[in-house]
């Protein structure tokens, strides 16, 4: 490429007899461009998520323990291996109408609108103009002592241009907007997974919310009961009054726990009618339930290396790394000399029906050379600036995939520890239960008081919610991982358009 540099003028241009040379040496230079060609990275050289390995299967006695399938994508439509058709319905519903997603699909569509515009610029630009004005000449102009003269005239013409594209600065700026067109991609991708992901973990925080509000309401029914036999036990004269205040104060604080639960469940409720493109006012929240929604039996769990090309943050970090790959090349063709070859014909009268006429025909052809000689050094330092901006953008990626494959890591623990949460608040629930019984027992007994009845009570309904906040922490993290692995939408084209992909 240097000696294209020091070429001569005479050589740039040959006598007639080497118009054959030069147009083949064109053809051969059309086939170059400069800059560097992108190169896909490598996935990492890793087989798992963790140095311990891929996940072992749960070795508890009941089976709930979901098992990983090592190299195993997430299906296309993730959320129905929940079983929940409420939420498969929302879902459903969000991904038409959210209106995120509608903005990520338009800028997908102008972005691939913007790609086909630069495209144009392989093809010879070709315009027709036609004009008629009316002046006049002033003698004065043209030193004749005879009068100014008023005229019309009559214009149509054609011209034509094209760009000989030799050094690849225009490829090189076609393949940036390609490039883009796959970043928004990725955006739009991510919207879509996110969407589902989101709204998913909506509906299993409302089940768990309106469960956590019925399991309060009904132990502060009991303990209301409960109240009003010990103020007829200390009416009656069976009892003092303290058993009676300690039970007011349990029951008011107990009273004072819904509110806050009650808060969160509108709040849910309301994200919700948000992600489906509706306000509060026009949703309606279908009746959800923990014990409609199953923990899949199976979990997916992408290898490293499907993971790099399948997970949309990888992707869009990929495409800006390209985009910033393809700006070397533009920036290094502006150093080259630019080729441009024009011509143009038409017809030219006084009289508009003559227009037409041969005698009145005008053309012209032409071919433009434009060499940057002096810029004070503006051009390599573009260049400079266009390396350093492609060096960030591979540090961005790397940094993208450190951390999508930690995020992977941390859900796959998440749900082994979710898990051995789940069974501690299994046998808490157990164990309060048999407790509250043999109160219940020692209470007819006439061994024990009221209030510790009611402690053992309130001990058991504790159990119960915290084993119901487990469920639904399991729940969501097994949705966070089909999330973060990036879904199955490549291997399903009706998961492609359904996002807005094609």
């Amino acid at each position: 490429m240097n000696n294209l540099r020091t070429t001569s003028h005479r050589a740039l241009f040959p006598a007639p007899g080497h118009l054959a040379s030069l147009g083949l040496w064109l053809i051969l230079l059309t086939g170059c461009a400069v800059g560097p060609d992108f190169v896909r990275p490598e996935a990492p050289a890793v087989s798992t998520y963790e140095r311990q390995g891929p996940p072992r299967p749960g070795t508890y006695s009941d089976g709930a323990t979901p098992r990983f399938d090592v190299g195993v994508g997430p299906s296309a439509n993730w959320w129905r291996s929940f079983s929940s058709k409420q939420i498969d319905s929302v879902v459903t519903i969000g991904l038409a109408d959210n209106p995120g997603l509608q903005a990520a699909q338009a800028s997908l569509r102008q972005s691939r609108e913007i790609l086909g515009a630069g495209a144009g610029i392989f093809y010879p630009q070709l315009s027709a103009t036609f004009g008629q004005s009316r002046g006049n000449i002033s003698s004065a102009s043209t030193g004749s002592p005879r009068t100014g003269s008023i005229f019309n005239l009559s214009t149509l013409s054609a011209s034509v241009s094209y760009t000989l594209d030799i050094f690849g600065g225009q490829r090189r700026t076609v393949e940036g907007l390609g490039a883009q067109v796959d970043q928004q991609r990725a955006v739009t991708l991510g919207t879509y997974m996110m969407l589902s992901g989101n709204i998913v973990n909506t509906c299993i925080a409302i089940a768990a919310y309106q469960e956590e509000v019925d399991e309060i309401g009904q132990l502060i029914a009991i303990e209301k009961e409960q109240l009003s036999i010990a103020e007829k036990q200390y009416q009656s004269g069976l009892t003092n009054y303290g058993p009676v205040l300690a039970m007011q104060g349990q029951l008011e604080s107990l009273e004072a726990t819904l509110p806050p639960v009650r808060q969160q469940l509108s709040q849910a409720e309301h994200l919700l009618a948000t992600l489906v493109g509706k306000t509060p006012a026009e949703w309606q929240t279908p009746e959800i339930r923990m014990s409609g929604i199953s923990l899949p039996e199976r979990m997916p769990l992408s290898l490293p290396s499907g993971l790099v090309r399948q997970r949309p943050d990888i992707l869009a970090a990929e495409a800006q790394l390209h985009a910033a790959n393809a700006a070397i090349g533009v920036a290094t063709a502006a150093m080259f000399p630019s080729f441009t070859l024009t011509g143009s014909y038409g017809r030219s009268s006084t009289i508009l029906k003559e227009l037409l006429d041969g005698k009145n025909s005008v053309w012209g052809v032409g071919a433009n050379v434009a060499e940057p000689l002096f810029n004070g050094g503006t051009l390599n330092a573009r260049r400079r600036a266009a390396i350093d901006a492609r060096d960030q953008a591979r540090a961005l990626y790397r940094q993208t995939v450190l951390a999508a494959f930690a995020q992977v890591a941390d859900i796959i623990r998440a749900l082994e520890h979710d898990e051995e949460l789940l069974q501690t608040e299994k046998r808490a629930v157990k164990d309060t239960r048999l407790a509250l019984d043999l109160v219940l027992a020692n209470y007819r007994a006439g061994l024990v008081s009221y209030v510790q009845v009611i402690l053992a009570d309130i001990q058991h309904r504790q159990a119960r919610i915290g084993l119901l906040q487990a469920q639904a922490r399991q729940l969501q993290d097994a949705a966070a991982l089909h999330v973060a692995l990036g879904g199955g939408w490549q291997n399903d084209p009706e998961a492609k358009k359904r996002a807005g992909l094609e």
